[in-house]
């Protein structure tokens, strides 16, 4: 009120008032151009503050201030920036500064009883000790509580006694950096000389921030006056009548607005740090983190710039960066800033009460007593094994939800409900996290599978036609298949039939063969010989390729005759819907607004309690007042699966929720760690145990959520393997063909005939036996065959067969044992056959493909001459 006061009176005689002791933020809702403040302003400390609590991660803290307008000035703004950060601010203790030790330790108790642990005390020391004092007194100084001053008693903490300073151990303050300089060692050894000149009694005496602040606010003053050339100070009188006070006839000075004008642009380097004025307000540039422990101990620094920092140099804004500090009860470890008070009820956790899905959360309750005697279920042995891998003991007992002859109390979000109202302190069961319940309670992470999905029966298709034999394959692979076998067989004869015995014969007969040798390894029956050493190899890739194929038949064979085909009986919701079929949901779950939503008749949807009671639905099915489909959850879903593996299963669609979680109350600091511990316990081998001892059972049933099937393999897995053996096939006809090419080039090259002359006579050379093959030559190694009768050249111009000359026991022809064939000398009609001078001639002969007989009699043999 009094620097109120001064502030008027200032603004209407336009004189500057410089205060350096005025802390208060109200003081700033006053607009006077000529106040000016030379201290900092309690709400610049806001931000150190919450840059602790952010930093450490604490959800909640509770101010503790004093009830006048220096400790509620400053709330307000703690209060927005503890929001901005979410941080909650459960209860406000304010206490009076009349208030005796009991009222103390009465508001202190009342907090003891909460689970916030972390305290922000604004105030001064006279009440600021006490506080303290009792705090040690009832417990609340021990260890896991937080305690953070500002700097109303951080500025003055060397003036406090040692028994208070003792029952501060641990306590944190900020207040404003003041620079150690070796002007402010200087100033503060004279003042000390000249205090005890003048004070000699007292002898253990310092000087704290606001006696070096009254210094240079005095500094800035005489600053400005110089600045401003003001020698006198004078008013002028203003015009009031004869009864007016003597505030009211107060005059106008008349070097005021000079010295405001040099106020305002006045700067210099005081002792506190840099000393300007921004809109009379005096500019903070650091703060100094301080821990209480056998004294202040400084362990970081805050700046609006940089935050938290455990050198003012340093760019790090992570609590690790500060110094170490010790907590109350001398500890080192990091408060997690709340507690579970010892001296109230356990936590009351609610648990639903249900009929069906005990595998779940069981309740099972005394008939003569009506109370519960046992809580079991996988939800609940999830919760015990997350209660203990929190750092703390948490104790709790669980309350069923449930009337006194022991039915449910209601809905699961009535349930929920219990918790916002404060009746309950958790929920635990298989409670689903979704989005109207979020706006009542806190949930922790899910510990479950989420979604939503339908369940149908399946059927499986045994039934087989008498084509199933054709399934395992798919057409473009039957046909691909087909096309290889013809273009083997093809292949096998044109490397084959010039040397292999096997291969030969009519036409027709060779063309049996070679697809018969072709099929028949599908079951590696061929009794053909092989004899070319590139048909060889294309059978040997070819083979590979058919035990594959003919093996993954097998195998996709067996599968469509013995497994079960199970495919759902409908996997369309649109469907269902257009059929009017009656769809199930378990009683009292959210999933019905779902299905309203989807667009079912609520006339037709059907309520189910257990897995068994599913189980009729399905079996009396929609047209007897049974079920076509259900809907559920996909925990719920497994377990029913599990329990008939060969009648249900899960389709599409899927919605998304949330999956099982546990609900507490709003902004509950155990939800954050029991969500950690949720972590915890899901990643490790903790769960699998939890799931195995309640689910074992189920566990020998195949995946319920893939349908067992088997598809018919495409060409797409098998086009690598078609890849290679036509690579192999076309590679063996290419040097087959460029070496017969290579061989027989001279018929091509015969200029005298015709090109279609020498084509035809080349593709005869093709299908005619190579006699120079090993396979037609006899145990003495002559290259000589029967005789068969004389045949007529097919072109005038070309001698007669060799068998007509062989009649002749006086021919002297020569003819090449080792080629068979003809020589360039083909087509020289002036060659004397009698002459011996010349090359010897050579002679083709025309072949028929006849019988095997006429053909060995006709087929062109090459004799040598014996000298």
């Amino acid at each position: 009120m009094q620097t109120n006061f001064i502030i008027q009176l200032g603004n209407k005689s336009q004189v500057p008032i410089l205060s350096f002791s005025a802390t208060s933020p109200s003081l700033t809702s006053i607009r006077s151009p000529y106040f000016f403040r030379g201290s900092l302003n309690d709400s610049s400390q806001v931000g150190a503050i919450t840059a602790l609590i952010k930093a450490f991660g604490w959800r909640e803290a509770v101010p503790i201030y004093v009830d006048n307008q220096y400790g509620e000035a400053m709330i307000p703004s703690l209060t927005d920036a503890l929001q901005a950060i979410d941080t909650r601010v459960p209860y406000r203790s304010v206490i009076s500064p009349l208030a005796t030790d009991d009222q103390i330790k009465k508001e202190l108790y009342k907090l003891f009883t909460m689970q916030t642990r972390v305290f922000i005390l604004h105030m001064l020391p006279s009440l600021g000790s006490r506080i303290f004092e009792r705090a040690n007194e009832i417990g609340l100084m021990n260890k896991g509580c937080v305690w953070i001053m500002t700097d109303g008693m951080t500025n003055l903490l060397r003036t406090l006694e040692p028994s208070v300073i003792d029952s501060m151990q641990g306590v944190i303050g900020v207040g404003p950096y003041v620079p150690k300089t070796k002007a402010v060692e200087n100033f503060r050894v004279r003042w000390k000389r000249k205090f005890l000149q003048e004070n000699p009694s007292l002898v253990d005496v310092e000087l704290n921030i606001l006696g070096l602040l009254a210094y240079d606010a005095t500094r800035a003053l005489a600053v400005a006056v110089e600045k401003a050339g003001i020698t006198s100070f004078g008013f002028d009188k203003t015009n009031v009548s004869s009864n007016a006070t003597d505030l009211e006839a107060f005059g106008i000075s008349r070097n005021g607005p000079k010295l405001l004008q040099a106020l305002s642009s006045t700067r210099f380097k005081g002792l506190t740090g840099d000393y300007v004025f921004v809109d009379g307000q005096l500019q903070s540039s650091a703060f100094e983190i301080i821990n209480v422990n056998n004294g202040a101990r400084g362990v970081g620094f805050w700046t609006p710039e940089k935050g938290l920092t455990q050198k003012l140099s340093s760019n790090s804004t992570t609590k690790s960066k500060l110094k170490p500090i010790i907590w109350p009860g001398d500890s080192t470890s990091d408060p997690k800033g709340w507690e579970v008070p010892t001296n109230e009820k356990k936590l009351r956790i609610g648990v639903p009460v249900k009929k069906g899905f005990s595998d779940f959360v069981n309740v099972t309750i005394d008939p003569k007593t009506q109370e519960p005697t046992s809580v079991t279920g996988y939800c609940i042995d999830v919760f015990n094994a997350v209660i203990q891998e929190l750092p703390y003991a948490v104790p709790y007992d669980f309350v069923p939800y449930a009337q006194p002859d022991g039915t449910s109390s209601g809905s699961y979000n009535d349930l929920i409900y219990q918790v916002f109202r404060g009746e309950l302190d958790a929920v635990v069961g298989d409670i689903t996290i979704v989005f109207n319940r979020s706006n009542y309670v806190d949930f922790t992470l899910p510990y479950t599978e989420s979604g939503v999905s339908m369940i149908v029966p399946i059927k499986d298709n045994k039934k087989r036609n008498a084509w199933v034999f054709l399934q395992p394959l798919t057409w473009d692979l039957w046909v691909t298949s087909l096309c290889f076998f013809i273009f083997i067989g093809f292949v096998l004869w044109v490397l084959e039939h010039r040397v292999n015995e096997d291969f030969r014969g009519p036409a027709k007969h060779q063309v049996g063969t070679s697809f018969w040798f072709s099929f028949s390894t599908m079951v590696f029956s061929q009794r053909e010989r092989v004899i070319s050493n590139l048909a060889r190899f294309v059978v040997i890739v070819w083979c590979f390729v058919v035990l594959i194929l003919t093996q993954s038949y097998t195998a996709s064979l067996t599968s469509l005759l013995t497994v079960q085909q199970l495919q759902p009986t409908i996997t369309d919701v649109k469907m269902l819907i257009k059929r009017g079929d009656n769809i199930g949901y378990q009683k009292g779950s959210f999933v019905l607004g779902i299905l309203k939503q989807l667009g079912f008749d609520e006339k037709k949807l059907i309520v189910y309690n257990s897995p068994e009671e599913c189980d009729e639905l399905f079996q009396k099915g929609s047209a007897n007042g049974g079920i076509a489909a259900a809907f559920d959850e996909v925990p719920y879903m497994k377990l029913l699966i599990g329990q008939h593996c060969s009648k249900y299963t899960m389709v599409e669609p899927t919605f998304k929720t949330a999956g099982f979680g546990f609900a507490f109350p709003l902004h509950s600091p155990l939800v954050h760690d029991v969500s950690k511990a949720i972590l915890n316990v899901t990643e490790g081998d903790k769960m699998k145990e939890i799931e195995g001892a309640w689910f074992k059972k189920h566990s020998s049933c195949p995946d319920a959520s893939t349908a067992v099937s088997s598809l018919s393999l495409g060409l797409n897995s098998f086009w690598g393997l078609f890849l290679i053996a036509g690579i192999a096939a076309i590679l063996a006809l290419i040097i087959f063909l460029v070496f017969f090419v290579h061989q027989h080039r001279n018929v091509l090259k015969n200029s005298e005939s015709s090109l279609l002359s020498r084509i035809r006579i080349f593709l005869k050379i093709f299908v005619s036996r190579d006699l120079s093959a090993h396979t037609f030559k006899d145990k003495g190694g002559i290259q000589v065959h029967s005789m068969g009768a004389t045949e007529a050249s097919p072109d005038s111009r070309y001698p007669a067969s060799p068998s007509s000359y062989s009649q002749h026991a006086d021919s002297h022809f020569l003819f090449y044992g080792e080629q068979g064939t003809p020589r360039a000398e083909y087509g020289n009609s002036n060659h004397n056959p009698n002459s011996q001078a010349q090359a010897p001639p050579e002679i083709v002969s025309d072949v028929e493909l006849t019988s095997a007989g006429q053909e060995m009699a006709r087929s062109p043999h090459v004799v040598r001459e014996n000298k």
